[in-house]
């Protein structure tokens, strides 16, 4: 099995073996921030730390996802794997490193090709098989479908986003609908967009700290969702499902089932990002052309000379899976298996610029708005903030952002008297804005704080 703390009770580990003879729990675990564990693996972590448990019989294998640039480098699969073989796991291959600075799907396709040899000699079996393009859902459409029962965007429950319908605790699976109280424009002229955005947290019983992250579920733009469905040969309005052919799988669906073409595109698939080669591999098969054929299968071999042709063509051109369909027209993968190969949308995350001391009852956020010129012309936009610029109230309309906020280690010194330089060279001021409200409100209450800001601005 693949354990994904978040679908299965880790506590069930040490029963795992009796359960399955020729078991193997391979744990994907990523790191961020100060070298913490992700949203979805932080209750599993915490179970590591505080229980004695005895997992003798368990077999596994961990792969690290991080980033050399960091300090924490893959601190979280680090320690994952040092504390099961501390409980008695067994290990089967070396623990996987990948580093999102380079290529972490190349590091782990290395790590996977000598991980499976391993795994076959340690239960006995042949490990001369071929691969198996096999898919994971199948396809519904329906030409009735129940409003009241489809999904429009919702992130796990149906109609989450009415007001009537939002209950605390807000997090990743259930966010907060906040008003867009202020979103201004900052630089006066020149080449590009930073905006101040206030977003409105009244009764909500959102904490915040200055320091922390709050993070943005937002919407790709609707031109590219028309543009893949037109090229695709789909109506967008279509509703359609995804159903596990896992009938036991606690994953049922991708993304929430059922919604429209336009919804998953808008909400769910994640349509901008350089396609991986594992995309690429499977639309060899839809490729009727033979040079475009040869194009992607040089792109996805594991040699010297494809690495260097994906990193060249896709990763360095900035090509999105509409231009890699563009370029490649001979290839058309079937609209919903392009849905279930793409990873989910993610949540984008901001540096809060703003004190809970100065503002209790708002979060703030300031963010350069993301455009760029790629090798081949194209101009490619930044899905939330380009998303976030669009969404300027009125007195005649009101928006709303689906929000929740993610705890940081990033804090003042505790005590306000205690000297801070704060320099932003090049990163953005955002945390530091917060950091200041912090002090001037410890200032006026005739509390001694020197600060001294440093930051590198662009005229």
């Amino acid at each position: 099995m693949v354990a994904d703390p978040e679908e299965f009770d880790m506590n069930d580990l040490a029963q795992l073996p009796a359960e399955i003879d020729d078991h193997l729990a391979i744990f994907c675990m990523a790191t961020y921030g100060e070298g913490d564990p992700t949203d979805n693996a932080a209750e599993f972590y915490q179970m590591l730390i505080d229980q004695e448990l005895d997992l003798s019989n368990l077999n596994f294998c961990v792969f690290a996802l991080g980033n050399k640039t960091y300090e924490h480098y893959n601190a979280t699969g680090r320690y994952v794997n040092k504390r099961l073989i501390e409980l008695g796991a067994k290990c089967i291959h070396p623990m996987g490193e990948g580093d999102d600075d380079a290529n972490m799907e190349d590091d782990f396709i290395t790590w996977k090709d000598e991980m499976w040899p391993k795994v076959c000699e340690f239960f006995g079996l042949d490990a001369t098989g071929q691969d198996i393009n096999m898919r994971q859902y199948s396809l519904t459409e329906l030409t009735n479908p129940d409003p009241n029962k489809t999904f429009t965007g919702e992130i796990t429950r149906l109609k989450s986003h009415l007001p009537d319908k939002q209950r605390p605790p807000f997090d990743a699976k259930n966010p907060f609908m906040s008003r867009v109280l202020v979103n201004r424009e900052l630089h006066k002229g020149g080449g590009r967009n930073c905006l101040h955005i206030e977003l409105d947290i009244t009764d909500s019983k959102i904490r915040y700290d200055a320091g922390d992250h709050v993070a943005v579920y937002s919407c790709n733009n609707p031109e590219l969702v028309e543009g893949l469905c037109s090229m695709l040969g789909k109506d967008p309005d279509t509703v359609f499902m995804l159903t596990n052919l896992d009938e036991f799988s606690s994953k049922r669906s991708p993304f929430p089932c059922p919604c429209s073409y336009r919804t998953a595109l808008s909400h769910y698939v994640d349509i901008t990002s350089p396609p991986r080669t594992h995309v690429l591999k499977e639309f060899i098969q839809y490729a009727s052309d033979e040079k475009d054929r040869e194009q992607l299968v040089l792109m996805t071999s594991t040699t010297d000379e494809g690495r260097a042709a994906y990193q060249e063509w896709v990763v360095k051109s900035a090509r999105t899976v509409s231009h890699v369909l563009e370029d490649l027209p001979s290839c058309r993968p079937p609209l919903d298996y392009l849905c279930e190969l793409l990873p989910r949308l993610q949540a984008r995350y901001y540096s809060i610029s703003s004190s809970p001391k100065e503002h209790p009852s708002s979060v703030h956020v300031t963010a350069v708005v993301l455009q760029y010129e790629t090798l081949t012309k194209r101009i490619n936009k930044g899905v939330a903030t380009n998303w976030l610029m669009a969404r300027q109230p009125t007195q005649d309309q009101q928006y709303t952002v689906p929000i929740f906020v993610r705890k940081s280690q990033f804090r003042l010194p505790i005590k306000s008297e205690v000297p801070v330089v704060m320099i932003g060279p090049g990163t953005g001021i955002a945390p530091f804005r917060g950091f200041l409200q912090e002090r001037d409100v410890a200032f006026k209450r005739g509390m001694f704080s020197p600060r001294l800001t440093y930051c590198n601005i662009s005229y």
